[in-house]
């Protein structure tokens, strides 16, 4: 019966309050896409961030714009970090990172043109073949490649 009554004066609140509530009690996180671009060849397109060196090679991708899409931002973030329009994009899997407070949205893409690196948080974009994927590719990297294809590395 508490709890009913509890509900009741919960809907009857202004909705101003009600969101205020739920912002002040709902746990935060951050939203990230990323994409295992595979192209033609069976390569798999690997970055490396200038502000992020010591995190090695990695897939592309990064946060979310508010109200942007997952499949938009992945579009966005190809485009605005190497110049790279993709097609067939798939939803790969989500995961959730408890350290970082943050949900990850993986998708598995095919390339549309050449890489052209355009900006400057990318120090070197390549393509590696999956047996032959950088040393220095960390454990998180390999997984979520293998995860996003369908393929023992």
């Amino acid at each position: 019966m508490l709890v009913e009554l509890a509900g009741k004066l919960w809907r009857q609140m202004p909705r101003q309050f009600r969101r205020w509530g739920v912002l002040l009690t709902e746990s935060r996180f951050t939203v990230t896409a990323g994409a295992v671009v595979i192209d033609d060849r069976g390569r798999v397109l690997l970055l490396r961030h200038r502000f992020r060196p010591a995190s090695g090679w990695g897939i592309p991708g990064g946060f979310l714009k508010p109200g942007e899409q997952p499949e938009d931002a992945i579009r966005r973030e190809l485009r605005e970090e190497i110049g790279l329009e993709v097609e067939a994009i798939e939803f790969a899997f989500i995961r959730a990172l408890q350290t970082y407070n943050q949900v990850e949205i993986i998708f598995r893409c095919r390339p549309l043109g050449e890489l052209s690196p355009r900006n400057h948080e990318v120090s070197r974009a390549e393509w590696f073949a999956l047996n032959s994927l950088p040393q220095n590719l960390t454990g998180d990297q390999h997984e979520l490649i293998s995860k996003a294809i369908p393929i023992k590395i």
